[in-house]
């Protein structure tokens, strides 16, 4: 009796250390472990028409390091646009201020993340610096539903090019010629005449 309740014991603890070991690891793969930003990082702004899935927390990368990470975004009710605030990490203090930032996707159905471009002008970015140039989120719904459309409008048009391109087809042919038969007529005979015998007849009676 005592054993199994030792048993169950050890159990539960073990139970438990898995169940704990999950949380710490959809903390990680959420971004939900990385609620604290460096005091010294700087805050700049980007304006999108459609940040897609994007949420707050997730990574800002360049090149693939990552430099930042999203801290905040609301919705414009003027300009009816999203408007994503990223804390950039005080060690990555000479990014240009010509930068473009564009919404990116890890994989074909990762997590949504903020790619950036460096421009080519000297001066960096500093703190409430605003992104000029960005990119809006690709909508995978969006792209198949284009793709549909076009080649439902392709199938029509070439619906309607089939019967234009058969009347040129009949009218480039030439009307043929009309064959007329011509009888052949006979020579008339001259009475006492000796009948005149066909050429090819004539012919062999001489070889």
């Amino acid at each position: 009796m005592l054993q199994s309740k030792v048993m169950e014991t050890w159990v539960g603890v073990f139970v438990a250390l898995g169940l704990l070991g999950l949380f710490f690891l959809s903390m990680q793969v959420s971004n939900l472990g990385a609620l604290k930003f460096d005091d010294k990082s700087y805050t700049v702004t980007a304006r999108f028409s459609n940040i897609g899935s994007l949420k707050v927390r997730a990574p800002v990368s360049m090149s693939g390091v990552r430099v930042g990470r999203v801290s905040a975004i609301r919705f414009d009710r003027e300009t009816f646009e999203a408007v994503v605030e990223m804390k950039i990490e005080p060690y990555f203090n000479t990014i240009p201020s010509d930068t473009s930032a564009s919404i990116l996707t890890q994989g074909l159905l990762g997590e949504q993340y903020i790619g950036l471009t460096p421009g080519a002008m000297g001066d960096p970015l500093t703190d409430g610096d605003k992104i000029e140039m960005t990119q809006s989120a690709m909508i995978l719904e969006q792209l198949i539903s284009r793709f549909l459309f076009s080649k439902a409008e392709e199938g029509a048009n070439n619906q309607h090019a089939e019967p234009a391109s058969a009347p040129a087809a009949h009218s480039a042919e030439k009307p043929r010629a009309p064959v007329v038969l011509k009888k052949a007529v006979a020579a008339p005979v001259k009475a006492g005449a000796a009948p005149v015998a066909p050429r090819e007849t004539r012919k062999n009676g001489q070889h």
